[in-house]
């Protein structure tokens, strides 16, 4: 079994970390710091720390604000509040205006598994891409985590980081460097590419591993840039493929999928299949991977859609 951490926590630890490092970090909270782990911020630098309440419009434009004060705003709720309740503040104030204001949409996906679709974001890809100038993050593990929250000190513009609920398995080699944009391969193959983002990324190993035993060669792309991407990086490891596959805990519409295929365009290139949420919101489940499942979000599906492609070649 690979080790696991909590994703949560430790954007907590990388937020408290950076704001030791330069004091113009400071947090936001919509009244949910014990759930995004805001709170671990708050404990150690308050005078630091704003507490909103249940307000993601009025804390999106404060961001604003401190971010045109000189601050480095960190703003938090759960991915189908920031990116939703706030979106006309996000677009108004503070992507037009290109500020550094970081948004954490912490329970991404269906990582929220209990409390339904009221709470699970899985169209807050395509929103957050749809906006101009937003860099959309989607990390893959606890490692890359902090490494991302790193970058974001000097990183120009907003950000919006989609934060997984759950704990999941280390992917990301900790002593390699680090860049937001970067298009990450975890394992090479010759038959087929699968490009993942998120808790989607381990599944597309595990895939590998599993379709390896029958004789299927599997590249696995983590895509934890989903805007800027890099076509380039994009087009280079679709390359000498018989099949690609993309895999997201989102929906497909808008989500990463749609990016690698606009990547795709005026290239010759493999049949192309998505492993992703097809045009629908959540359900409430007794646990995460309960979910997973009833989504086809699981490493059987990405096996199955690499086979199916292979056959049709």
């Amino acid at each position: 079994m690979a080790p696991v951490k909590n994703l949560r926590e430790a954007y907590g630890q990388a937020l408290v970390a950076l704001g030791r490092r330069d004091r113009s970090v400071v947090a936001l909270e919509a009244d949910l710091g014990k759930s995004t782990r805001s709170i671990l911020f708050q404990a150690e630098f308050p005078d630091r720390y704003f507490e909103m309440g249940i307000a993601e419009q009025n804390m999106a434009s404060t961001a604003a604000g401190l971010a045109l004060a000189g601050k480095i705003p960190f703003m938090h709720s759960f991915a189908v509040f920031a990116s939703g309740r706030a979106f006309d503040q996000l677009r108004n104030a503070v992507c037009i205006p290109k500020l550094n204001v970081r948004i954490c949409g912490s329970s991404c996906g269906l990582s929220d598994f209990g409390d339904g679709k009221t709470h699970q974001a899985l169209e807050d890809v395509a929103i957050m891409r749809a906006l101009p100038g937003m860099t959309v993050l989607s990390p893959a593990d606890a490692v890359e985590v902090g490494k991302m929250v790193e970058c974001l000190l000097d990183w120009k513009g907003p950000v919006y980081i989609r934060i997984n609920r759950n704990d999941l398995p280390f992917v990301c080699p900790e002593a390699e460097p680090y860049r937001i944009g970067k298009v990450w391969k975890l394992r090479d193959g010759t038959d087929a590419a699968v490009f993942a983002s998120g808790v989607m990324v381990s599944k597309a190993l595990e895939a590998a591993e599993a379709l390896a035993k029958e004789g299927v060669s599997v590249r696995v792309l983590n895509v934890s840039t989903l805007k800027p991407l890099d076509r380039e990086a994009i087009v280079t490891h679709a390359a000498g493929v018989r099949a690609i596959v993309t895999a997201e805990e989102a929906n497909i519409s808008g989500g990463l999928g749609s990016a690698v295929v606009e990547a795709l365009r005026g290239v010759r290139h493999a049949p192309v299949e998505f492993i992703g949420v097809e045009d629908s919101f959540g359900l409430s489940a007794e646990n995460y991977e309960i979910l997973l499942e009833r989504f086809g979000l699981t490493a059987a599906a990405v096996a199955d859609a690499v086979k199916g492609l292979l056959r049709m070649g």
